[in-house]
């Protein structure tokens, strides 16, 4: 399965994180630890650059959702988070549809970078299938709870996810 490519420009307190190719849930896992990573280290205004995301599926969106929530645990917008920059049409919709867009500044005016920033590709944790389901179940608890339209849509993939990660650290005992 395809992943996406993401690559990270940091600056004084500024991360960009490009998200290239298909943000799916293989990718997820790394892009969550990335995400974490970078909020550690203190970073407080983050910019993910869409200009070349292809799809974004529920996983991927979930984490998205839950690094918003992360950030803004008040769900009112904010001058520092996360600004999304160049979301496609389908992504804002998603977005929208899930309940998160208020999570997120929404820019398409000409990415204005700090003149110290630096680029770095993340090195992949390599995920296991048990990191991938996790990551999958979470994301798509975190988007239940946000909305009940969003548990009806997700409430089977859940139980799924949940049943599959239970076999999953059974065989790994």
């Amino acid at each position: 399965m395809a992943v996406a490519n993401l690559s990270v420009l940091v600056g004084k307190n500024f991360a960009c994180v490009k998200i290239a190719g298909r943000a799916n849930f293989a990718s997820s896992p790394d892009f969550k630890t990335l995400l974490d990573e970078l909020a550690r280290k203190s970073y407080t205004h983050f910019v993910i650059d869409l200009t070349d995301c292809v799809l974004m599926d529920s996983t991927f969106l979930g984490v998205l959702a839950g690094f918003g929530i992360k950030l803004n645990p008040k769900g009112v917008p904010v001058e520092r988070g996360i600004e999304l920059f160049n979301a496609s049409p389908r992504v804002t919709e998603l977005l929208e549809n899930l309940g998160a867009l208020h999570l997120f500044k929404m820019s398409a005016t000409p990415l204005q970078l700090p003149a110290d920033v630096k680029t770095s590709t993340p090195e992949s944790i390599n995920p296991s299938h048990e990191q991938i389901t996790r990551t999958s179940l979470e994301a798509h608890q975190t988007l239940m709870a946000m909305s009940a339209e969003n548990v009806a849509r997700f409430k089977d993939v859940a139980q799924f996810l949940a049943e599959d990660l239970k076999i999953l650290e059974k065989s790994s005992e």
